[in-house]
């Protein structure tokens, strides 16, 4: 099978599980070489969008088209895909070397491109001097690295990456992270990565798949989606903490149900005057100002978090309302402060 394509076209994939829909009409067109990130938080249907790619799970409906040839009536060992796991699933009385070249052999490479694949990969993971130790000798990064190298090896046409982070300590993600961007751009890879984790997603992908009981969400680069999310629900999960209910009060405004205070903002769902809404924005929006004005609101400073030349603040509105916000100004709990919000951050969603 060749090793790169145009275009795979996942044509309105499904998956059941009993009464169960895990994945509901997946239409999506991925491009060779590029970079797609599956969003969504546990039960959302990625894993399962993935392993319907990888022809792990057999298809509800649908098919999936490579090229415009049908694929999913393909075995998976005949895909020529290669598959990053959550928990590596490294053969452990093996060594890291033979970890590596455990597929080729299967696939009867002969033993001199056999050698050469492995050490490349070895080389481009950075794994050259550990080759000869087992997997339980290794730290989780390089374990990882070990499944991301048995992967590369097989020169695949797609990769496709199942949380492959999730079990590591946070400097050890950003590390890794940056790894795996790289290998992507110097291999010429087409990558599809399973994340729950927004940040992590916006780093990585050149696209979103954002997803929601086996529903997509949205689709669209990481700077539409967290600039423009759709709905309330990619709203939140890209990063806009602060979901105030609110009534709308006119266009493009809303007035904030705890507080009584009416906000300017930008109506995302076109709702009518006299409606219920929920006024959306981000922590990183608030700033705290002097006196009162447009799109200002007055709150009590509850809990104070240290984040470096930062702080991560919750204050309570009047009517008892969480608010949160994050600013490099100096507060105490108990401090009585009046919080600025620019109007075109704030986003206006039906309830």
């Amino acid at each position: 099978m060749s090793t790169s394509f145009a275009e795979l076209h996942v044509d309105r994939v499904s998956r059941a599980f009993g009464e169960h829909v895990a994945l509901r009409d997946l239409d999506l067109t991925i491009k060779g070489g590029e970079f797609l990130a599956l969003l969504g938080p546990s039960g959302c249907g990625k894993s399962t969008a993935l392993n319907c790619l990888a022809g792990l799970l057999p298809l509800s409906g649908g098919q999936i088209l490579m090229d415009g040839r049908r694929i999913d009536t393909v075995p998976p060992e005949r895909r020529g895909f290669g598959m990053v796991f959550q928990n590596y699933a490294l053969f452990p009385h093996m060594s890291v070397r033979r970890n590596v070249a455990f597929g080729l052999s299967m696939r009867k490479v002969g033993k001199a491109e056999r050698e050469r694949r492995v050490e490349e990969a070895l080389r481009l993971v950075q794994l050259t001097d550990h080759a000869h130790k087992f997997p339980a000798q290794l730290s989780g990064g390089q374990q990882q690295r070990v499944a991301i190298a048995r992967a590369i090896v097989l020169e695949p046409r797609l990769v496709l990456m199942d949380e492959p982070l999730s079990n590591l300590d946070a400097a050890l993600r950003l590390e890794m992270r940056t790894e795996i961007r790289r290998l992507h751009q110097s291999l010429g890879l087409t990558t599809v990565y399973v994340t729950h984790d927004q940040e992590e997603a916006l780093a990585l992908a050149d696209r979103l798949v954002v997803l929601r009981d086996g529903l997509v969400q949205q689709v669209g680069s990481p700077e539409e989606v967290y600039a423009h999310p759709a709905n309330r629900y990619v709203a939140g999960f890209m990063g806009y903490r602060n979901m105030l209910p609110a009534t709308v009060s006119g266009v493009d405004a809303v007035t904030l149900t705890a507080a009584g205070v009416t906000l300017r903002g930008v109506n995302r769902d076109a709702l009518a005057a006299g409606g219920a809404a929920v006024a959306a924005f981000r922590p990183g929006d608030v700033t705290v100002v002097t006196e009162d004005g447009e799109n200002t609101v007055r709150a009590v400073v509850e809990i104070v978090e240290y984040h470096g030349r930062e702080q991560a603040v919750e204050a309570k509105l009047p009517g008892g309302e969480a608010l949160h916000v994050r600013t490099g100004s100096r507060l105490a709990p108990g401090d009585e402060v009046t919080l600025h919000v620019p109007p075109e951050r704030v986003l206006v969603f039906a309830p």
